[in-house]
């Protein structure tokens, strides 16, 4: 570093001093950039109206409205867009604003909505929503709709924020998890003028407001929850009726995982599903835990590892969607060629900009289907690192034997461990395959900690691993002793 004349010494008071300085000035300069930024999106949306990017709501469409106004953004082929109606969709928004006023709430409309074969916003669009159920509506997205007043035809922004939250209070290098929070409704920017077609009117939306806010209940604000339990299964039993997670429910002094699927979406007798699904944690410990000291009990750990790295599994990527990817990109280089050999022989450049975008974000759309292909070819582990894997868990039958329940959970993490309850059969589907210990980041080559340092059991907490090796999960049914 300059400044010091050479490297930074970190036991020397004044080098901490000045990396303290240099670290303040940076962040008051990000500080300044992120003010000035949000100031003029937020002007440009409440004075313009201008559309800000992100996903179009359900009943519009992005269209192009030409060149960026900026004209450096122009000169880099950058476009100007905005929202019109969706032919398919847009008659679907209109019809759950009548539906609501004329009495029906949010579970009606999204039942008769299902009922008449309409995909809902998840199914409508599943390029960007394969992570979704969309085999019906949902209530909350009816009400999503009903509140966005975006339908009156005005541009809104700054609706949500992204809050960063570190993974790890301990071990800032581990980085943040970024989620995003609705923020209060006062702070939305709206534009005063209308800068598309509306699909309801200003009468309308007001109308549908007013009804929500008789509904709403203001009531008392509620102290901070704290968790009273770990739920040692959180995020890892399924529903069997309807391939759902199963949300960890505490009820009288018990820790029970629930499904709601009838609750929350509209299923118009496609599925036979009970209003509740409920599974009492401790129904399911005693059976697993003791298949699994069995499992991984000494005389028999040999042949517990071999059947997971011994198992043939078929190949993971499609080779057919990895060559078309190829062949796309292929093509969009070969475009982006004669794009390029138009513009030097004197084409119009706003129309040769425009082909130029469009084949950029083709060839950008082919590179992350290949990128999904080659992520999901990760490599088959072999046995010498599943058998590494598995003693960095140390005495697995004592542990899960007298392990508080934290502990244990962070044993069933590191197992891999997923749970599927069918309730109709009265048994749990358990499958285990031990994963790779969360690390600092990709490459990193640490050993994990073993079950005496500190009471962890597995790395550090929070971490994550990238391209995780394959290895075959080892089965069992576990009969449930259900009352």
């Amino acid at each position: 570093m300059p400044e010091v004349g050479g490297p930074i010494d970190p036991d020397n008071e004044a080098h901490d001093l000045i990396m303290s300085v240099f670290g303040g000035m940076s962040k008051g300069e990000r500080n300044r950039i992120k003010v000035r930024v949000h100031a003029a999106m937020a002007s440009q949306a409440l004075m313009e109206g201008r559309y800000l990017g992100g996903r179009p709501p359900y009943g519009y469409r992005l269209v192009d409205l030409g060149a960026h106004p900026n004209p450096a953004k122009a000169a880099d082929g950058k476009r100007l867009y905005g929202l019109e109606p969706d032919p398919d969709t847009a008659p679907v928004v209109g019809r759950i604003f009548t539906e609501f006023l004329s009495g029906r709430g949010f579970f009606v409309i999204a039942e008769g909505l299902t009922r008449d074969g309409i995909p809902s916003p998840s199914a409508h669009d599943r390029a960007r929503n394969r992570h979704r159920d969309g085999r019906a509506w949902a209530k909350l997205a009816v009400r999503a709709i009903l509140t966005n007043p975006r339908y009156t035809g005005r541009q809104v922004w700054n609706r949500q924020h992204k809050h960063e939250t570190l993974l790890d209070l301990d071990d800032v290098s581990l980085g943040c998890t970024t989620v995003m929070r609705w923020n209060p409704q006062d702070k939305w920017i709206v534009s005063r003028e209308v800068v598309h077609t509306p699909l309801v009117d200003d009468e309308t939306f007001a109308a549908v407001q007013e009804v929500l806010g008789t509904r709403a209940c203001a009531g008392t604000a509620h102290a901070e929850h704290r968790t009273r339990n770990p739920y040692l299964f959180r995020g890892r039993v399924t529903c069997g009726l309807c391939s759902r997670r199963m949300d960890a429910h505490w009820a009288n002094d018990k820790a029970y995982y629930r499904c709601r699927f009838p609750e929350e979406y509209a299923l118009a007798n496609r599925i036979s599903h009970p209003r509740n699904v409920y599974l009492r944690e401790s129904w399911i410990t005693p059976p697993l835990d003791g298949w699994l000291g069995k499992l991984f009990a000494s005389h028999r750990l040999d042949g517990t590892i071999d059947a997971m790295v011994g198992s043939d599994l078929p190949p993971a990527v499609d080779e057919a969607a990895a060559a078309a990817a190829r062949a796309d990109l292929a093509r969009c280089d070969a475009h982006l060629a004669t794009h390029r050999a138009a513009l030097e022989a004197g084409a119009d450049p706003v129309v040769v900009t425009r082909w130029i975008a469009d084949t950029q974000a083709a060839r950008a759309r082919a590179e992350a289907d290949l990128r999904d292909a080659a992520h999901r070819a990760s490599p088959r582990i072999n046995r010498d690192e599943t058998v590494r894997l598995v003693r960095a868990l140390g005495d697995l039958v004592a542990v899960v034997r007298n392990a508080p329940a934290r502990d244990k959970a962070e044993v069933y993490q590191a197992l891999g461990l997923r749970l599927r309850y069918d309730p109709a059969q009265r048994t749990v589907l358990a499958e285990v395959a031990p994963r790779p210990p969360a690390a600092h980041g990709p490459g990193n080559d640490k050993s994990p900690r073993s079950a005496g340092d500190r009471g962890d059991l597995v790395g550090v907490r929070g971490g994550t691993w990238t391209n995780t090796p394959r290895i075959t999960p080892v089965a069992t049914k576990l009969d449930l002793a259900l009352p």
